[in-house]
Formats: C-alpha cells, structure tokens, sequence
C-alpha cells in the first residue's frame, strides 16, 4: 500500500503538510483520504425566485440588480446587501464585515452569476446568507449551471490553522496524483470473495466517492465499502487475539463438592435469582477451562454482581487457588471487605477460634494500613493462608506476592488502567482467570463488548425486596421553588426514618483559581483527584453557557444546608482527602443511622450499601456524566422502602445538559443509558487507551449504528484467521492491520 503511505509533504507541500500533520494528525496520503467529510452541502436543484421555498438549500440563476454597504450597531458592524433578480421575483443575499468588503468588489451590478444557499426571511425579506455563488460569464451555458447546482460539497472536520474547503483542495491534489498513476500500489484490504459476495466498491472508487459524490448513492455506496475495511481489519485484529489468548495456558480450577461453595451456598439467607445462577453456571464453565477466562459482567446497579463474584472467588479458593478482588477506592474496598466477611460469617475465619474446617482468611490490603496489620496481610497471601484478598492499587505493589493466584475480580472496570489489570493479572504464576464487573458500561466498554472481544455476562434482574426509584430534574434556575421543594423532601425521608446523600463535584478545599478553572471541565475518573469527577467530555463553547460559576462544593453545601433548610438535622461530610480512618467512622455511623444526611463527593458513587438511605440530592448534576448519575442513583431504593432521586440543575431547558438529566430520569435501564451515552460520546479508541471519542480508530463505523456490519464482519473475519491464521495469502490484509494496530495499541490488546 505504498502510494497511500506516501508523505503528505511530497503531495501537497511542506507548509500543508505540516499544518495538517500538526492540528489534525493526518501525515501520509491515506491519512488524508480517510479524513472523511463529516457531512455535504446540497446547494439543491434550480429554482425560480418567485418559487423560493423557505429553510431549504436553493441554487439559484439571478443578476445582481444591486450591491450596498450598510453599517449597524452604531458604526462598528458592516453589512453588504445585495439584490439579485431572475425575472420572476428578487431576492436579497446579506454578508457581513470583512466578507462584505470582498464581495462587494466582485458583485457588481448587472453581474450573472449561480447563488446556493439556505432561504431565510429577515424584516419579511426572503435571503440568502454568506451564499456560496459562481459567476458565469456570457459563454457559460446550461451545462455549467448544471454542475454548479448539483454538487455535493464534501465538508471536513477542520481546525482553526486549516479551513475545510482548503483540506478539500489537498484531498483533491492527493486523488488527482492516484489517478494519474492509476491507483498504482493502493492495496485491496478486502478479500475478493468477500467483496464480491457483499456487493462492495473496490478501495479506488470508494475513496473517490466519498470525497467526490455525483450523488447521494455515491456516497452511500462508498460509506457501505469503507465502513467493512473498519470493521472487517479490526475484526481481523481481535479474532488473532482471542485465538492467541487461547492458547495461553491457564490452570482450570474447579469447585469441590463439598467443599467452601457449598457451604456458604447453604448458608444464604435467601434464593439466588435465575440471573445469578444462570452466570455462575457461565463464569464455573470458563474457570473449568484451561485457558484464561476474560468475561464481562455486566449488572444493573442491585442486582446482585457482588456475589456473583464472591462465587466465582470461592470456587477458586476451593480448587485450591487465591483470589484477589481490585476496588478504585479505599471506602469501596473497606465496604467489599465488610460485606463479604458478612456474608461468610466462620467461613471467613479460617484458622481462628470458631472458624470453619472448610474456610479461608479474608485480608483488606489497602494503601493507609499500619505497619503490622500490612504485613500479617502480605504473609497470609504468599503463604496461601488468605485465600481472598480485596485491596486498592496496594495489590498492584512489588512487595505484594502470591501463593497461587488463580482469579482477578476488577470492580468498576472504567476506574482503572489496562496496565494496572495487567500489573496485577502478572502476579499469578500462570495467568489468572479475569472477570471485570460494571453496573453501567462507559462507551469504550461497550464498543469491546459489541465487537465480542469480550466474553460477556449479563445480569438484568433485580433481586426480590430492592424498591423502585423515582428520578427528576429540578431546575433551580427557572424554577427555585422546586429547590426549596426538593429540601423539604429530604427532611420528610428524615422524618420518616430515612437517611438521605447530597452528592457535589467538588470537595471545597481547593484554592478558588483552580476552582474556577474547573468549572464546567468534569474529568474522567483518572485524571486526577475528586475535585470534579464528572465523566462527559469537555462543555463545547457556547453549547449552554459561556462563563460558568465553579462547580458546588461538598464543604459549602454542607455548611449552607445545616443552617438553612436541614437545620436541626445530623449533617456530616464524606470526601477523598479526609483520612482513612475518619472516612471509615463517618461511613460506620452513616450505616448505623447516626447520621441523617451524609454530603459526599463520588467516594459514595459505587459499592456503598445502606438500605436506609431512600433520597439523593444530586447538585449540579449537569456535571456529572450519564453513567455516574446513574451509579450514584444505586445508592438509594437498596432497601425496602423507595428511593427518590432529585438531580439539581441551573442549565437551562433547551441545553443538551439538561437533555442528559431528562435521558436519565426518564430510565432506570443501565443499557439504555450505556447506548445515550455511547451515542454523545462516541465510543473512544477502540483499540487504543482513550476513552473519550476523541481519538477515535473508528472514522466511519458507528458502534451504535453499525451492528450489523460488525457482527458479519466479525464471522468473516473468524472464517479467515482459522484458515490463514499468519495471513500469508492477504498481504494487503495484513498491511492495513499493521497500519491499524500500531505498537501501542497491540500491546493494549496484549494486556487485555
């Protein structure tokens, strides 16, 4: 695929190419050529003036009657109006400032000349404004006027360094140079079968559809043909890897009979719901293999994903391995270890006192733990005393080694790195058994998950007992008074017996610079720190307020509702900075009902479990992406009474923050979400380390829209590595998989 990898300096030039390798990552010729246009203008069919329909593209043929500058807004703005007439009515097209300045020279009365635009009425004047227009001279005949009005114009994403129409200038000098060499070196990705048998374009006349359609079916077709080089080379890429990874040895481990499983099956106070047993039976059938599993559980907040694993981790324990469950937090994996030696009871106190025959150590290894208990915890796992651990990135340490560790349980997946899964999946002595676990999937998740290189569990079932909950946006800008209503509700749960959560972006012990600077900037879970955990990309300028306040803060808030409308009420903070031990006692008394309104940061957003709690007060919830709102609104309605959600907003009706807040009261399915928030956020690099859409390997296929394609893509591509798994008779194949799976992303593919 030589031609495609020519550099763009040696097409367009030294100064373009370097603009374009800078601002937009485009490098060689096929970088530029799959630049796609992000839509086309229709300038539409010839229309009369007198015929002029409203809010729709028209070409126009007119002479311009005349051309004059106005100035508005006491002298500092200037306008060109210009009349044009085609005999049968007139019509006005408007520029402004420098624009009119430079029109004004070429629009020169009785000048003819072809007009597109979008029919708008100003003053009850129909216009054209900033039309895009060709002159003709007195020998261009119907021919021209033809090709003018009914061109598709192809528009770029662009930048401020480079406009659209000029990367239109350099596709066309890169396509031109293609076709002057007749596609010479341009390889064809696609085996011919496949292209045959699914009606596509060759590679040449795709691209030059695309980026120069004589009509809509070309752009169609083209589309079709290129979104399966997407599909088709990535699906190449992950079946080599699912066919690599099983080959990797692992040690199957398989439950005894009546061993530690049974046991604690026995001892459940209630009945696994058919979801539970129906995944367990899936997760038991991989454990048994032995090569490694790497499953997806995907669970709806409460329905019970925890001791799915807990299963999964037992069995191993039972084979005679370790496990080891990942949590992002210290109060998450404080509340893991809580619960899960709960749920054991003696099963959980092997070797002590009243301890079972048949049981194993439980160990907490997190980063604030003192000296001694540290070290016990570290001697129990690499003597195999402990058989389960639950920790933080403290399990991911040197000084951390097992005696045969046989599972890795990752919770929230979307909260840690591939090299910190990887980090701790090298500890086993084989490579572990993998199962990560997510209540709502982020985009990139469920791109993975629809390209099936994850095995995947589903668990849609909410076990018996859990309550429904009852979301809504309160508008506190437009309308105050739901505010006020919103804290008289929390007082009534209160009154009720109830406990309530009031989330904030923010901590509040920031300096206020920073504080300022974040506002409006949430940052994925990684970034850094808690003072703004929101997961959406970055406010797009102008898209709901220009200046935006910093975001509301834990300590503020909390403070300012003691006072006011919860005063009287037992008030207390949670937050990532406070200590370890202090965060502990606040979340101990919080469980114990010592505490009636807990204000928190995200620390609260996954894991925390207390069936009193029925309200949740969400400030500034606009901050917050789709997938976090919904994970926070778990934290209420886990008992039996209902749960009430209110998510506070300043950001006005017709925002697309405030269609976030609407998508998420109006649904408590955690898919449906997942695919809102794959549909506005994209579905990040799908191969890569990004998680936003961003930088996205995906230029045409759309994980959402594009189902079909990827499922067909994927049996074809299975067929293909089973028969040619080196790809020795597709070297131009295994080009455009080298040109996609570059060094960094086969290493994160390598890592899981």
């Amino acid at each position: 695929m030589a031609a495609l990898d020519e550099p763009l300096r040696k097409v367009v030039g030294d100064r373009t190419a370097k603009v374009l390798a800078d601002h937009l990552d485009l490098h060689t010729a096929g970088d530029l050529l799959h630049h796609y246009p992000r839509r086309y203008a229709e300038r539409g069919e010839l229309t009369r003036l007198a015929d002029l329909p409203l809010d729709e593209h028209v070409t126009v043929v007119a002479r311009v009657a005349k051309a004059e500058k106005k100035t508005y807004n006491h002298g500092k703005g200037l306008r060109l109006e210009v009349v044009v007439t085609d005999g049968s009515g007139s019509l006005q097209l408007v520029f402004f400032n420098k624009a009119a300045h430079y029109h004004h020279q070429k629009l020169i009365p009785g000048r003819r000349g072809m007009f597109a635009g979008k029919v708008t009425v100003f003053n009850r004047v129909r216009q054209l404004a900033h039309p895009d227009y060709q002159l003709l001279d007195a020998e261009d005949g119907t021919d021209a006027v033809e090709t003018f009005a009914n061109r598709l114009l192809p528009l770029y994403p662009a930048c401020k360094q480079i406009a659209s129409w000029q990367i239109a200038q350099s596709v066309e000098t890169v396509l031109n140079s293609l076709a002057a060499t007749g596609w010479t070196g341009v390889g064809e990705p696609l085996p011919d079968r496949l292209r045959g048998a699914r009606g596509l374009a060759p590679l040449p006349e795709a691209l030059e559809k695309v980026h120069r359609p004589r009509t809509k079916a070309d752009i169609a077709a083209a589309r079709q043909r290129l979104k399966w080089d997407e599909a088709f080379v990535l699906q190449v890429a992950l079946a080599r890897r699912r066919a690599a990874d099983a080959a990797l040895p692992a040690v199957a481990r398989v439950p005894g009979e009546d061993g530690l499983l049974s046991a604690f099956d026995a001892k459940l106070p209630f009945t696994l719901t058919e979801g539970q047993r129906a995944v367990s039976a899936e997760i038991f059938a991989d454990l048994a293999t032995e090569h490694p599993m790497h499953r997806l559980l995907q669970g709806e907040v409460g329905s019970g994903k925890t001791l799915v694993a807990l299963r999964a981790m037992l069995a191993v324990v039972d084979a005679g391995g370790q496990a080891a469950m990942l949590a992002p937090t210290e109060v998450l994996a404080q509340q893991h270890h809580r619960s899960i030696t709960e749920m054991m009871g003696e099963l959980a106190e092997a070797g002590m006192l009243g301890g079972s025959d048949v049981g194993t150590k439980v160990v907490l290894l997190t980063g604030s733990m003192g000296t001694a208990a540290r070290r016990q915890a570290l001697l129990d796992l690499v003597t195999g005393e402990a058989g389960i651990v639950i920790g933080t990135h403290a399990l991911i340490e040197d000084a951390v080694r097992f005696h045969d560790l046989g599972l890795v349980v990752v919770d929230e997946q979307h909260r840690f790195g591939v090299e910190q899964r990887d980090a701790l999946r090298g500890k086993g002595k084989q490579p572990p058994h993998l199962l990560v676990m997510t209540a709502t999937p982020i985009p990139r998740t469920v791109a993975m998950t629809v390209f099936g290189d994850l095995e995947t569990s589903v668990l849609d079932q909410l076990p018996a007992g859990r309550s429904p909950i009852a979301t809504h946006v309160v508008p506190a800008k437009d309308k105050p008074h739901f505010l006020t209503r919103a804290w008289e509700r929390v007082r009534e749960e209160v009154e009720a017996g109830h406990q309530a959560y009031v989330v904030c972006p923010r901590i509040g012990d920031e300096d206020v610079s920073d504080a300022r600077e974040q506002a409006g900037r949430p940052r994925g879970p990684r970034a850094g720190g808690e003072a703004n955990q929101g997961d959406e990309p970055q406010q797009r300028p102008g898209e709901d307020e220009a200046e935006r306040r910093p975001a509301l803060a834990v300590l503020d808030v909390a403070e300012q509702i003691a006072r006011g409308p919860l005063r009287g009420l037992r008030v207390e903070v949670l937050h990532g900075r406070m200590a370890p031990d202090a965060k502990d006692d606040v979340m101990r008394r919080f469980a114990a009902a010592e505490v009636d309104v807990l204000v928190a940061t995200t620390v609260i957003e996954v894991g925390v479990n207390v069936p009193n709690a029925t309200a949740m007060v969400i400030m500034d919830a606009d901050r917050f992406g789709v997938s976090q709102l919904h994970q926070l609104r778990g934290r209420v309605g886990r008992g039996s009474a209902a749960g009430l959600c209110l998510l506070v907003t300043e950001m006005p009706e017709a925002s697309s923050a405030r269609a976030r807040l609407d998508a998420v009261a109006a649904t408590l399915d955690g898919f449906e979400l997942s695919r809102i928030d794959l549909e506005q956020r994209r579905e990040g690099d799908v191969l890569g380390q990004a998680q936003s859409g961003t930088r996205s390997s995906l230029r045409m296929l759309a994980v959402i829209d594009d189902v079909e394609v990827i499922e067909a893509a994927r049996e074809e591509a299975g067929a293909l590595v089973a028969e040619d798994p080196e790809l020795a008779g597709h070297p131009d194949l295994l080009s455009a998989l080298d040109s996609l799976v570059d060094a960094s992303r086969e290493g994160y593919l390598e890592k899981g």
